[in-house]
């Protein structure tokens, strides 16, 4: 079943598409947005080798196919590469009216989309993630970005991509450590939000992380749809947007910190580990015990790979960067309950208590 979503946003309304076949569902469309321009593909080497066959059609439809290849994971998203995207579609006579897609996972998606949103002020772009983390996040709501050192997605633009495709049949090449990263952004979505998707989920998390593309398909549909209606009434993280950012703040301080010892962690790893410290923090706060333990006990099932020997110091210090932040310092999203949340102004001397006790318990485990 191929699922069709929209997200509407103030330059417009953007299609959302899922399903094992989405993007010969999309097919039509892209070919006509495309056609008789330059169409320019971000993507990385690996997969173009695994999945660039089937862009055939869509660079049939375009005046000319250029391609821009981009390193996989994290290592896309600096200013070195950004800038070697600049200078070729520059080089490649990119126009205002040209078009980019984005073929790859999350960096990818962040990379390419923030080049788009900055050459010539803007050219249009459609999103094609081919990684659950990608499907479910990364492509979705227009937040594009690099890093800078120490400081996750701290240069970004808020750029709607004019076409998400997230066809579910990429992700049967996707080894079981992505599909876990990727399940991971569904928990955080289905916790704060969707209590019925993250029953789902406690009664599927064993079948999904095979991968298969049909049984996939309905669980990216129901996350960015949760997405992508807080997206809609938030665009650009004013208020509420702000919950998807459940997991994200010790989060983000993971994997920068594992990025400079040179231990990375997935990102949607590092958002398992993430929320786990968050119910530290929301437990005293009323969380029943009934739903910290649900959370806990899902993630223990979905198997997250051991912390680095991270001390309270390294991290403290990149959640002072946090991008979040603001002057009276971080506002973490904590859950009240099953499907619901709030933003929480949290003591730095507690936050540095709950993190010594919490690494000293990983560390044990």
């Amino acid at each position: 079943m191929i699922h069709r979503l929209s997200l509407a946003h103030p330059g417009g309304t953007t299609p959302i598409v899922v399903g094992a076949g989405a993007l010969e569902a999309t097919r039509a469309e892209l070919e006509t947005w495309c056609a008789g321009r330059t169409l320019f593909v971000v993507s990385s080497p690996r997969v173009r080798a695994l999945h660039g066959a089937v862009l055939a059609p869509l660079g049939a439809a375009a005046a000319r196919v250029v391609d821009l290849d981009v390193p996989d994971g994290e290592a896309a998203k600096t200013v070195a590469e950004v800038a070697e995207l600049w200078h070729g579609l520059l080089a490649a006579g990119g126009k205002r009216d040209s078009r980019l897609i984005t073929f790859g996972g999350g960096s990818v998606s962040d990379l390419g989309g923030f080049a788009a949103a900055t050459f010539l002020r803007g050219i249009e772009f459609a999103a094609l993630p081919t990684t659950l983390l990608a499907q479910v996040d990364a492509a979705l709501g227009g937040k594009t970005g690099i890093d800078l050192p120490g400081a996750k997605n701290s240069v970004g633009a808020f750029h709607m991509p004019a076409f998400v495709v997230a066809d579910t049949a990429w992700l049967s090449t996707l080894p079981r450590a992505e599909l876990r990263a990727g399940l991971a952004e569904v928990i955080k979505v289905a916790f704060v939000l969707e209590p019925e998707l993250f029953a789902r989920l406690e009664r599927e998390i064993a079948g999904l992380l095979d991968g298969d593309p049909h049984r996939l398909a309905p669980i990216v549909a129901a996350a960015a749809a949760a997405k992508a209606a807080v997206v809609e009434r938030d665009p650009k993280e004013a208020g509420e947007r702000r919950v998807l950012n459940f997991g994200h703040t010790l989060g983000h301080a993971l994997e920068a910190a594992g990025l400079e010892r040179g231990e990375p962690l997935a990102h949607g790893d590092a958002v398992g580990w993430g929320m786990r410290f968050a119910l530290r923090l929301a437990s005293p706060r009323g969380l029943p015990a009934e739903d910290s333990a649900r959370l806990s006990e899902l993630l223990d099932r979905l198997g997250l790979p051991p912390l680095p020997q991270f001390t309270p110091e390294e991290l403290l210090a990149v959640l002072a960067r946090d991008k979040k932040a603001v002057e009276s310092g971080v506002r973490w999203v904590l859950p009240r309950r099953l499907g619901a949340w709030a933003a929480v102004e949290v003591a730095p001397d507690e936050v540095r208590a709950e993190l010594v006790e919490f690494l000293a318990a990983c560390q044990s485990h």
